[in-house]
């Protein structure tokens, strides 16, 4: 069990029944249950593989969020709080990430919840997505559609834009705009100080 406290299943429970649940079913059926038909029996079960299990869990808390009431929105950040402790990867409540995300390894994934993100993307582990100091919810980072970013990549900054079908090499730092239909590298030099 993810949580412990019953009454969190609760809320659950009724956020799930109320018809609140926005894209909730579409996310599901793309990166849980992985086909085109809805299963209940196959959500469960695939929801209890670890990768999937993840996305199962962080979708609820997400759209639980947005579309609760107080109660729900409490309940989600319990759920995401869970999540992290399990997983090691946050993902702040209130990002935008359409349906599609692949996380081939959660250990150090941080995305900010002032963040867009498109369909099919793949996020490697230790990296964030985030931005510098801001008051405003109208500074978002954009990412598009078809992203593959590498390990251990740093994307920040405010209003940061990643087009569409990139390809983001490992350990890259992204602060500008980057154009669609590109790969995106960041050079690194070695060298050794002697003393």
């Amino acid at each position: 069990m993810l949580i412990k406290n019953p009454i969190s299943y609760f809320h659950i429970g009724t956020f799930l029944f109320s018809g609140k649940k926005r894209h909730l079913l579409e996310y599901w059926k793309a990166e849980v249950i992985m086909r085109d038909k809805f299963v209940f029996h196959r959500l469960i079960r695939n929801g209890m593989q670890r990768q999937r299990g993840f996305l199962l869990w962080w979708r609820l808390a997400n759209e639980m969020y947005i579309s609760g009431n107080k109660k729900q929105r409490k309940c989600a950040i319990k759920i995401k709080n869970a999540l992290m402790a399990k997983y090691g990867c946050d993902i702040g409540l209130g990002a935008q990430i359409g349906k599609g995300l692949v996380l081939p390894h959660h250990s150090g994934v941080v995305i900010h919840g002032n963040v867009k993100i498109g369909e099919n993307v793949i996020i490697r582990q230790n990296t964030t997505i985030g931005e510098k100091e801001s008051d405003s919810r109208e500074n978002y980072i954009v990412i598009g559609d078809n992203v593959d970013i590498g390990a251990h990549t740093c994307i920040i900054g405010l209003n940061v834009k990643i087009g569409s079908n990139v390809k983001i090499g490992a350990m890259s730092f992204i602060m500008e705009e980057v154009p669609d239909n590109c790969t995106y590298v960041t050079r690194k030099e070695s060298r050794v100080i002697m003393r």
